[in-house]
């Protein structure tokens, strides 16, 4: 389970957003343009299809700068040792 939270927190907190407000495939599309996900039309179609029939859970890494990235892994591991997410484990400890 723990693979699973490993997902770019911004990115599917953002994807939730769109879905909690009704939004379509169209409406994940752009979201995933506005993402600059590397994927062409085609693909991201496809995607924003999968996303609308399994919505992705909330992940708790963010891909990002090193300073970003370092802030929400500290945030990971601090969710991690409270066990207020099932399938996040701190492997440092």
């Amino acid at each position: 389970m723990g693979k699973q939270r490993t997902a770019d927190y911004q990115t599917t907190y953002g994807l939730g957003e769109v879905l909690r407000r009704g939004g379509n495939a169209d409406d994940i599309v752009a979201f995933l343009e506005e993402r600059n996900l590397p994927l062409d039309e085609v693909g991201r179609r496809a995607l924003a299809e999968e996303i609308l029939r399994s919505p992705p859970g909330l992940g708790y890494l963010t891909v990002s700068n090193a300073l970003q990235w370092r802030l929400q892994y500290g945030r990971a591991i601090s969710i991690a040792e409270s066990a207020r997410v099932a399938g996040v484990e701190n492997i440092l400890a």
